[in-house]
């Protein structure tokens, strides 16, 4: 008897792998980041909080005679390590834009309002809190989600969110890293030294051009993008801004396409069985054109992705969240005027603009609710949004000092807690309610529930004749 043929694999399977494979990623990185979080504020608790903090502030160089550069441990992770961080998103958003559901402009119009929602409204709230000129430098703190906590949010509530709303968030996430990163780009640079500059975009220049022509060695990229993170440095634009760009420059298509895959995977295999065991020149040849073109009928940007996402999730991210979280927790701290404006604009701006944005596309008509997402499962994920955790620390880091900046970190913990618990507790009962059968949660019974209904009552007359 032999074997049953495989399945013909399904266009829908290879689109959908990425998403699924980006959600898992990020539901684990959520879980490990929380740990690193839980760690940060027990040490900056305790009585090791002193030694915790010589940790981040200590004095670490690279470089030789001349040539060196000298920062806090702290400031490698913000400013270095985060580049690659925001490198990735820029490989996300650009995914988003060829691939996934950014692509379709009908598509975009719902996450894109509800970001800019989701944005506006936190930004208005903490700047009408603050009537002191000084401690409204931290207005763009509240503006972020953190894509990581809330993706692992969902993950939790596991199949009873609909594919949907996962998609809406995650697009909504996504938009609000570009209006972030946007706000990093034209706000919190310094002063710009245009020479700088201009050698930042001639690094630019030559990565498109090595593109170009086919250069795939990983190494040369490396230090091309190693050199312009140097010269976005020193040039007062916040490095981070480097690390997206040089993601959107990456080529999403492969450079070999699967028929030329096919026949290099033929003429090796005929030569390697032909060729015998023994080592030489044409066997050597033959593996590495295979090697070659396997590697190479894959586009770079779903390499570098596929490389790098554990790296962010895994490492990255908590090393920031250690660096960065270790906050002196107080009820004094949480009365300081700025923490108040942070929780506020993170656990009521965030739901509020989100979810009025979208009620405000529907009613205008220029979007539609997610297919079987109920207004109140939509509100509850929308205070998920409300999680900055990630880009709030770091906008907090760019844009305050000193006691501010403490009260930030503690008004973005409890802002991040309050909007985690708010949305778990609209969101769960929604989902249940969504379950029960007539979809009434969702809305009303909806096409596919009406045949369903149909078939099975059509079943019941035809046994009962």
């Amino acid at each position: 008897m032999t074997a049953p043929e495989a399945l013909p694999p399904r266009p829908v399977a290879r689109l959908t792998r990425p998403f699924v494979r980006f959600m898992h990623l990020q539901a684990s990185g959520g879980a490990v980041l929380l740990g690193a979080t839980v760690i940060a504020l027990v040490l900056a608790n305790t009585g090791l909080a002193d030694e915790y903090a010589a940790l981040w502030d200590r004095e670490f160089s690279i470089g030789f005679a001349g040539a060196r550069l000298s920062y806090p441990l702290w400031y490698w992770i913000n400013d270095g390590l985060m580049t690659i961080f925001f490198f990735v998103i820029g490989l996300e958003i650009k995914r988003e834009l060829i691939w996934g559901e950014l692509r379709d402009r009908r598509n975009v119009v719902l996450p894109v309002v509800a970001a800019i929602g989701g944005a506006a409204v936190p930004v208005g709230i903490f700047l009408l809190l603050q009537p002191s000129l000084p401690k409204r430098a931290g207005w763009a703190v509240p503006m972020a989600t953190d894509i990581a906590f809330v993706v692992g949010c969902l993950a939790v509530l596991g199949s009873r969110v609909p594919p949907a709303l996962k998609v809406f968030m995650l697009s909504l996430a996504i938009i609000d890293d570009i209006l972030a990163v946007a706000v990093i780009a034209l706000v919190f640079s310094s002063s710009i030294d245009v020479v700088w500059v201009a050698c930042a975009a001639g690094g630019f220049v030559v990565v498109g051009l090595l593109n170009r022509i086919g250069v795939r060695r990983m190494a040369i990229y490396v230090l091309a993008g190693t050199a312009i993170w140097l010269c976005t440095l020193k040039s007062g634009i916040h490095p981070t801004v480097a690390g997206v760009l040089l993601g959107l420059l990456t080529p999403a298509t492969a450079w070999i396409r699967d028929a030329t895959l096919l026949e290099v995977l033929d003429k090796s295999l005929a030569h390697l069985r032909d060729g015998g065991d023994g080592p030489s020149p044409e066997r050597r040849e033959a593996v590495e054109s295979l090697a070659f073109a396997a590697t190479e009928s894959v586009s770079p940007l779903e390499r570098l992705e596929r490389g790098l996402h554990a790296w962010v999730a895994f490492a990255i991210m908590p090393l920031f969240a250690l660096a960065n979280a270790g906050v002196p927790v107080s009820l004094a701290g949480l009365r300081d005027p700025i923490a108040i404006a942070v929780v506020c604009g993170l656990g009521l701006g965030k739901p509020i603009g989100i979810a009025g944005a979208t009620w405000l596309a529907v009613k205008l008509r220029l979007a539609h609710l997610p297919d079987r997402v109920s207004w109140l499962a939509l509100i509850g994920a929308a205070w998920l949004g409300g999680i900055g955790f990630t880009m709030a620390l770091f906008i907090a880091s760019l844009s305050l000092v000193g006691p501010p900046l403490d009260a930030a970190k503690s008004g973005i913990l409890v802002g991040s807690a309050l909007s985690l618990l708010c949305g778990f507790a609209v969101l769960a009962p929604a989902l249940r309610r969504r379950s029960v059968p007539g979809g009434q949660g969702a809305g009303g019974p909806t096409d596919l529930d009406r045949r369903r209904n149909l078939a099975t009552n059509l079943g019941a007359d035809s046994g009962r004749a």
